[in-house]
């Protein structure tokens, strides 16, 4: 029965897209990871709870094929800011965050980051 369940997860895990806008925060990602150290030893790994790990799988799934935001559709497609969703992955995505991230500092740590990155560049020849 391990093995059904290893090769539902990795069917899952197949199916789940990876966002490539948000690196090292994309959920497909992390289910991928999680689901690698679950099954150490692929079909053969030894399930203490299999209860439990089926109703991660089904939780998954209904993730996976918008369950909820079939069974209550929204009304509008954008937030009470009136932001739509396309907005929010743009501004969500990895690059946009740490370019905002960049703005917050100020000029004299901007400064002080180039100059220290420049001084152990030297330092390194």
């Amino acid at each position: 029965m391990a093995a059904t369940r290893y090769r539902r997860f990795l069917r899952l895990c197949e199916e789940w897209p990876v966002e490539e806008t948000k690196r090292q925060r994309d959920l497909g990602v992390f289910i991928r990871q999680r689901v690698a150290q679950a099954f150490r030893e692929g079909e053969n790994t030894q399930i203490a709870d299999p209860e439990t790990c089926d109703q991660m799988y089904e939780s998954l799934v209904r993730i996976h094929n918008n369950y909820y935001k079939n069974k209550y559709p929204r009304l509008k497609d954008t937030s009470f800011t009136g932001v739509t969703v396309q907005d929010c992955k743009m501004i969500l995505a990895t690059d946009i965050l740490k370019q905002m991230e960049d703005m917050k500092k100020g000029t004299w740590r901007k400064l002080r980051e180039r100059f220290y990155a420049k001084k152990s560049e030297e330092d390194s020849k």
